[in-house]
């Protein structure tokens, strides 16, 4: 059994606000053990590159993620976002954490996972019109495209050697 990753730290929202995070490792949707989950995040591969968007009407890249709607499952809610967000194919995904962030009137839960993808065609726009560019960068450079801080370092390192593993067990039609 893996000893549990717990980090706390905090994040500055888009009103200034400086709030609480604390972000947890799991091995599988299964350690979230009924928690409510409103939003997820992937942290997509297509053979070796990043895949980040880029959301005009908030002003910053992140890695593909979203609300999770009523009567959806957070599995469910990645593979969706993924292909709004990116036009891609969710190959294989695996859960990897999930962070609390304690705003002053309620607690948001949100997941992350790793994704490997492939493209269905050529992006476009997503349907709410939020996502307005995509990038496949190296791994490496994420904190040109963004920087969350411990949590988002140490989210990035396992995501990258999950990715090893799952690699090993996918094969990429293009």
């Amino acid at each position: 059994m893996i000893r549990e990753m717990e980090i706390k730290s905090t994040l500055t929202n888009r009103s200034g606000q400086v709030l609480d995070v604390v972000y947890r490792d799991i091995e599988s949707e299964k350690d979230l053990d009924g928690k409510k989950i409103s939003g997820v995040h992937a942290y997509c591969f297509y053979k070796d590159k990043l895949v980040v968007v880029y959301a005009e009407s908030k002003g910053y890249w992140t890695p593909a993620g979203g609300g999770v709607e009523e009567g959806e499952s957070v599995r469910d809610a990645v593979v969706r976002e993924v292909k709004e967000e990116t036009n891609m194919r969710v190959l294989k995904q695996r859960f990897i954490g999930y962070q609390d962030i304690f705003e002053p009137e309620r607690t948001v839960s949100q997941t992350r996972s790793v994704c490997l993808v492939e493209p269905y065609g050529t992006f476009v726009s997503d349907p709410d019109g939020d996502i307005t560019k995509i990038e496949l960068i190296d791994p490496k450079d994420y904190k040109q495209y963004f920087d969350w801080g411990i949590v988002g370092d140490h989210i990035m390192q396992r995501a990258l050697q999950i990715k090893a593993v799952m690699d090993s067990e996918v094969a990429y039609v293009s």
